[in-house]
């Protein structure tokens, strides 16, 4: 007994000294941790990519965010997860094939001996059938036939997963390429106007700086000094709107192409044209958006998994039947048989699924209920989103004509009234009052015009049409994505083909 204590004391001491060694304490990461982490993704965040060259088109904007951009590169990434996860799952159809081995030792003999009840004597003295140290392996098949069921409904729902995953990746790019086409309308909207904005604030200052002169001198009356006055700064007010509307468009174009915000880049200027669409084909439009948006799809594949899941709670209420088969070694010298093969079944049941079934199977049919409910919710939100494309589309036409009988008009004024400033009949005052309700003017209709884009981006995405043919991936070049695009681009909204008779708009 003393000797038994004495072993089971040095152990405890062994072990608690090893987990006194183990003990941990927290780290915290170092400012020259987060430093050097913060300039290598800094560095790493744009790197390996083409460098900016010549005026960027808006195709080539639109390639550079598919190639480029952060969020679409987390979709594909998390696609290429889901389908390892897929590989992975097939496996889980496969027996199972256990390889194990041991080791065991002991400082005493493993001896004993019996005992007879009907005599009350023992048989014989102490003895063993053990060595005192023991090797021992074995290589074990099994494979369990409900386990391969659920595996294979396991993998059925992985592989729709996957399909999820793709159309998630597949929204991300109808929106980043809607962004793209806003974002670079008003970019390029900006970047024209940046000058005459910059003139037309000076002059805006220059000319209420002369009226207050006026007005101080009494070349005119106070009332008609302050009027005009007024009219100049509220142009100022105008102008000012629109540079604070604009200023941060090339910044978020910048971070839609992943491109440094700082970075310097022009735009080409867009191929010019109209943006319209038939009124006459907007079921079909509606037909074609329900069979091609994402969100459809995603909820599509949602109810195939809870069908799946509606199946495997069917499978877990039948009873299991392993089969296993293996080789087995031992070396200990008293077994006479040394290497043998073993096998059999195994059958079981787990009675608790029975009980269990009808709450898990309410569960699924509620699951299946709501996914029904959010499938009707979702027709009526993109029915309602082709509807209001189409009409924001036909009001920014609306728009743009009445921007640019203004915008023209206006011209015409300012040229009459250039001819009576020449000849001495109306006064300076009123000539670049007029003069800067022109560039307000053009302003305008520039704005309108990008406004007019953003709706056509908006049916574009509203559709679901994909911007790339089918065939072309993102490894291909920048020049090559822009000329994928740009007749994707052009046949999603304007051509009949592939989707005969369905889309009939015309888009730059």
């Amino acid at each position: 007994m003393p000797s038994l204590f004495c072993r089971m004391s040095t152990l405890a001491l062994l072990s608690a000294t090893a987990v006194g060694g183990c003990a941990l304490s927290p780290d915290p990461l170092t400012l020259d941790k987060l430093s050097s982490n913060a300039a290598e993704k800094r560095q790493r965040v744009t790197s390996a990519q083409e460098p900016l060259s010549g005026s960027i088109s808006l195709h080539e904007a639109m390639a550079r965010a598919l190639k480029y951009n952060l969020d679409h590169k987390v979709e594909v990434y998390e696609t290429a997860l889901r389908v390892a996860e897929l590989d992975l799952s097939h496996y889980n159809l496969l027996p199972n094939a256990v390889a194990g081995a041991g080791y065991a030792a002991r400082d005493e003999t493993l001896a004993s001996s019996s005992f007879n009840l009907v005599n009350n004597t023992q048989n014989f003295g102490f003895s063993t059938s053990q060595d005192e140290r023991l090797r021992t392996a074995d290589l074990q098949f099994s494979w369990h036939v409900l386990d391969f069921g659920l595996s294979y409904v396991r993998s059925r729902q992985a592989a729709d997963k996957a399909l999820i995953a793709e159309e998630a990746r597949r929204k991300v790019v109808h929106r980043l390429m809607e962004d793209v086409r806003i974002a670079y309308w008003r970019a390029w909207t900006a970047q024209k106007l940046a000058t005459k904005l910059k003139t037309l604030e000076i002059r805006t200052k220059a000319a209420l700086a002369g009226s207050r002169v006026l007005s101080a001198d009494r070349t005119t009356s106070p009332i008609t000094a302050a009027t005009y006055r007024r009219e100049l700064i509220e142009v100022q007010r105008t102008v000012r709107e629109l540079q604070r509307e604009l200023s941060v468009a090339r910044f978020q174009l910048a971070a839609l192409m992943n491109v440094d915000p700082g970075s310097r880049f022009k735009l080409a200027a867009p191929p010019s044209g109209s943006a319209g669409v038939a009124h006459s084909v907007m079921d079909n439009m509606i037909q074609f958006a329900l069979e091609n948006r994402p969100e459809v799809r995603d909820v599509l594949y949602r109810q195939r998994i809870n069908a799946n899941e509606a199946k495997a709670a069917l499978l877990e209420l039948l009873p299991g039947v392993q089969l296993f088969a293996g080789s087995n070694f031992d070396s200990n010298s008293f077994v006479l048989h040394n290497n043998w093969l073993s096998w059999g079944a195994k059958a079981s049941w787990n009675l608790i699924k029975v009980f269990q079934y009808p709450a898990k199977r309410s569960v699924v049919d509620g699951q299946d209920d709501l996914l029904d409910q959010r499938a009707l919710s979702l027709t009526m939100a993109i029915m309602t989103q082709v509807y209001v494309s189409t009409a924001r589309i036909a009001h920014y036409k609306r728009e743009v004509e009445t921007a640019a009988a203004y915008h023209a008009t206006q011209q015409e004024l300012v040229g009459y009234i250039r001819s009576e400033h020449d000849a001495s009949r109306v006064s300076e005052q009123t000539l670049v009052r007029e003069e800067l309700n022109a560039l307000v003017g053009e302003v305008r209709l520039d704005i309108a015009r990008a406004g007019q884009q953003n709706a056509v981006a908006n049916l574009i995405s509203a559709l679901g049409r994909d911007p790339l043919p089918a065939g072309v991936g993102t490894a291909a070049s920048v020049a090559e994505l822009a000329s994928a695009l740009r007749h994707q681009t052009w046949a999603a909204v304007t051509s009949p083909t592939p989707i005969p008779e369905r889309v009939v708009a015309q888009s730059p």
